[in-house]
């Protein structure tokens, strides 16, 4: 698990964070020399942590580099403009160290995990879409889906310190709306329930666990800190403050603690 010192400096601002991880870059790079030219390309050759993530979601978004060059300028013109993009990342992150008991430090999932990647690939989707980018954003968004296997769509509104665990098939439809401090399991879908438009996609509240392979179907509000069994089919609001599982789900009862995401519990 992620050492205090760890999530204090993901804590901090962005140059402590920074600092962090071109340390841990350094001693994988020695230790690993088989690894050591993409830790020099993703990380050491970098100067700032925003450069440093450009090359590697977009190289992770086109492993080919046939449209490295164009990738890369959109993801720029992102953080150009949303300031807050950087501080989301930095609380997803903080969020995989404390509920994550597989990842040691930073590094880890800012090198290699495809829901922090996934994440963080929509956070710069929603920014263009916002600022009346839409194709740039589509853009983006078919790029995570192919390599990633994950489908948010750019118009899905997501809080920060959100918790993609292992994220594949993960797929949330444009009027999704996402609270702070939430974790998925992998196959979770937030989907409409028809052909109909308008605002028909679930709203998930702060502190919300959802398991593994969980269908969460039409404009249906899951509670502050509720959890969702996993397989469960979500047809119905779920109160806040209560479990719910099966197909479809029903209450099983109260859940255990006020925000079942962060100690990542799923016992029903």
């Amino acid at each position: 698990m992620a050492d205090a010192r760890s999530i204090a400096l993901v804590c901090a601002n962005e140059a402590s964070l920074w600092a962090e991880l071109r340390a841990r870059a350094e001693v994988i790079a020695k230790a690993e020399p088989t690894l050591a030219p993409l830790i020099e390309r993703w990380v050491l050759s970098q100067k700032n942590f925003a450069d440093s993530f450009v090359q590697r979601l977009s190289e992770r978004l086109n492993p080919t580099g046939q449209d490295l060059g164009i990738i890369q300028q959109g993801l720029r013109a992102a953080l150009a403009l949303d300031s807050e993009i950087i501080p989301k990342m930095r609380a997803d992150i903080r969020a995989i160290l404390e509920r994550d008991p597989a990842t040691e430090h930073a590094l880890i999932p800012f090198l290699w995990y495809k829901g922090f990647h996934a994440i963080s690939a929509h956070r710069f989707a929603h920014a263009l879409w916002k600022n009346k980018r839409p194709d740039l954003a589509l853009y983006l968004q078919s790029l995570s889906s192919e390599h990633l296997a994950v489908d948010i769509h750019p118009a899905a509104s997501f809080g920060v310190g959100i918790l993609l665990d292992h994220a594949t098939g993960f797929v949330a439809g444009e009027t999704a709306v996402v609270e702070d401090n939430v974790s998925f399991l992998h196959e979770v879908t937030l989907g409409g329930t028809g052909k109909a438009r308008g605002d028909r996609h679930p709203k998930i509240r702060s502190g919300v666990l959802i398991g593994a392979g969980a269908k969460i179907l039409g404009n249906i509000n899951v509670g502050e800190g509720a959890k969702i069994g996993a397989g469960s089919v979500v047809l119905k609001d779920v109160a806040a403050h209560t479990s719910v599982a099966g197909v479809p789900a029903v209450l099983i009862g109260k859940a255990s603690v006020d925000a079942p995401a962060l100690d990542m519990d799923h016992s029903l």
